[in-house]
């Protein structure tokens, strides 16, 4: 009995050491959250995502937001070509990232935007705007899960529900109505053509009063929807 004791008196309590248990718990908080986000990417392949941060800081700004979601099979397919005849006409032809865009931006010494639709939707859908090395770093890593997750057609029916179109109005379905009170089934090659030209700037274009610059490059959208749909760039995205 005395023995015993005297074991039980001189068994050690085990002593923690913190970096390894900071490492260890960081670690695991670290693998939760990609799992997170990778199940979260993969579940929008099916289900609508909700409303954006973005959207919701407008919302809160202005009071209300017009925001309508629309399968893409009830837009005209003019548009889907119309948008990525304006953004990313090698959209079909990149997994997320265009390098050449990329190498002719550097080239330019970062005077013109190398981001392709699929980095677009990411920042729009999952990130917030305004630049930061964070949010680009964020935005880098998601591109390549959604372009694996993800078909081209849906990432382009995701970016046109998604997108901004004037202030406080958001995706194509909402826009169609805003600007030519018609249903996005019913958009025309011109008209979906001034929506994608208001795209980088919708806070500071209209595509009901186009300006001069507007309507030209309404007309070298157009152009181009036609020709990507001629040499076969929009087969990727579309039925």
């Amino acid at each position: 009995m005395a023995k015993s004791r005297k074991s039980k008196k001189s068994r050690k309590i085990p002593r923690i050491n913190p970096i390894r248990f900071l490492r260890r718990w960081g670690l695991r908080f670290a693998t939760l959250i990609v799992v997170v986000i990778v199940g979260v990417v993969v579940a929008h392949r099916w289900m609508m995502p909700p409303e954006t941060y973005y959207m919701g800081q407008e919302e809160h700004r202005l009071g209300k937001i017009s925001y309508r979601w629309v399968s893409i099979d009830e837009v005209a397919p003019v548009m889907a070509r119309s948008i990525v005849a304006a953004e990313d006409a090698n959209f079909c032809n990149h997994w997320g990232f265009d390098m050449n865009a990329i190498r002719d931006a550097i080239e330019d010494g970062g005077g013109r935007g190398a981001s392709t639709l699929s980095q677009q939707t990411v920042k729009n859908t999952y990130l917030w705007h305004g630049r930061s090395w964070l949010r680009k770093a964020l935005e880098a890593l998601m591109t390549p899960l959604v372009e694996l997750a993800w078909d081209k057609r849906r990432i382009v029916e995701v970016y046109m529900n998604v997108a901004e179109f004037d202030e406080g109005v958001f995706g194509v379905g909402a826009a169609s109505r805003h600007y030519f009170d018609v249903a996005p089934s019913k958009l025309t090659a011109r008209h979906a053509a001034l929506l994608a030209a208001v795209l980088p700037d919708p806070k500071g274009r209209s595509a009901k009063n186009p300006s001069a610059w507007m309507k030209k490059r309404a007309s070298s959208i157009m152009d181009g929807a036609a020709t990507i749909d001629r040499d076969g760039r929009a087969d990727c995205f579309e039925d």
